[in-house]
């Protein structure tokens, strides 16, 4: 696995291209837009996505899926929304036998799958591994370090996955549960919206910690419900990602959620950007699917309807805050 083809060239992408060039690896970083190729050719940056950051000269840009499926691996980091769209681009030029590396966090809209499951419907039958965790793009790129999680159903994969990608400041950790990575990597966008607001409404550390935690046992539902692994939800993947997503205005999801609670309007904050957002279309995805399972996630039902602009944030919280007295452990009873 020493070339690596990197599918995305946003900031997440250009960060994974300087952690994979840090581990020795030859890597081509395949991005849409053309002046992000110039950027990373010519002057050895990324402006438009990762700002003040220098990218090694050896790493190189193409806008051609051809060029870039030429690899030993292949990094998917599209947006969750857009990724089937690209994989179904990719297909006819993926080399026989290179794993896929899920990069997108997110739940499709349009289908309610996870993103494990879209790139197995597009390119069936191919090595797949899912790669989340706590990451902001800029301290990777900085070589500040890095924790995080690959999982696949391939173990033995995994490691070699692992061994091909880390390096000192990138310390990936295998997993045999990609469904729990998967809806962690997802579901934590939502909450940070969530903790956002409640930090831009001034209601305390006290109630953003009480979503942190309600809202990881929400995500622990969701992933039984799928077939995953409840304890995953307390690694890289899920509390890891969480509480860094949740706490940081660095954070889109947590900045955007920040200035819901402030009254400002979700068409105002969006207008403001150039990155995807992704919490904002995963949110009514993840409620979809929690009602298909028959899973309970009142934080994800009052996000979405707080998005939608069906509640105003008093109301969403006084929803919150009006419900059942119940057992924190067991199936949700009700005290008498």
């Amino acid at each position: 696995m020493q070339r690596i083809g990197v599918i995305g060239g946003g900031a997440w992408g250009t960060a994974l291209a300087v952690a994979l060039r840090r581990a020795g690896r030859d890597v081509l970083l395949w991005a849409q837009e053309y002046e992000v190729i110039e950027a990373i050719n010519r002057d050895h940056r990324n402006p438009l996505f990762l700002k003040g950051v220098p990218l090694d000269p050896e790493i190189r840009a193409t806008g051609s899926l051809a060029e870039a499926a030429k690899s030993e691996l292949i990094m998917l980091v599209a947006p969750a929304q857009h990724l089937r769209t690209v994989c179904r681009s990719l297909a006819p030029h993926w080399p026989k036998g290179v794993a896929a590396v899920i990069c997108a966090k997110g739940i499709e809209t349009r289908t309610g799958a996870l993103m494990t499951e879209v790139v197995a419907e597009e390119l069936a039958g191919l090595p797949l591994a899912i790669l989340s965790g706590p990451t902001f793009a800029i301290e990777v790129a900085q070589g500040l370090p890095t924790a995080i999680v690959l999982a696949s159903t391939d173990e033995a994969m995994a490691g070699t996955i692992v061994t091909a990608i880390g390096s000192s400041r990138f310390r990936p950790y295998a997993s045999a549960d990609p469904v729990g990575v998967a809806i962690g990597g997802a579901v934590k966008n939502v909450l940070a919206i969530a903790c956002g607001v409640v930090e831009g409404r001034a209601l305390g550390d006290n109630a953003r910690a009480a979503l942190i935690t309600r809202g990881l046992a929400e995500m622990s539902r969701l992933v039984v419900a799928k077939g995953g692994r409840a304890e995953t939800c307390m690694g890289l993947s899920g509390l890891g990602d969480l509480v860094l997503t949740a706490s940081s205005t660095q954070s889109r999801n947590y900045s955007l959620g920040f200035g819901l609670g402030q009254g400002k309007r979700l068409a105002e904050l969006l207008g403001a950007r150039y990155d995807v957002t992704e919490g904002v279309a995963t949110a009514p995805a993840v409620l979809e699917l929690a009602n298909r399972t028959g899973v309970d996630m009142p934080i994800a039902a009052a996000v979405t309807g707080l998005l939608r602009g069906d509640v105003t944030v008093e109301e969403t919280m006084e929803a919150l805050l009006a419900r059942p007295f119940k057992n924190e452990q067991g199936a949700g009873k009700m005290l008498p």
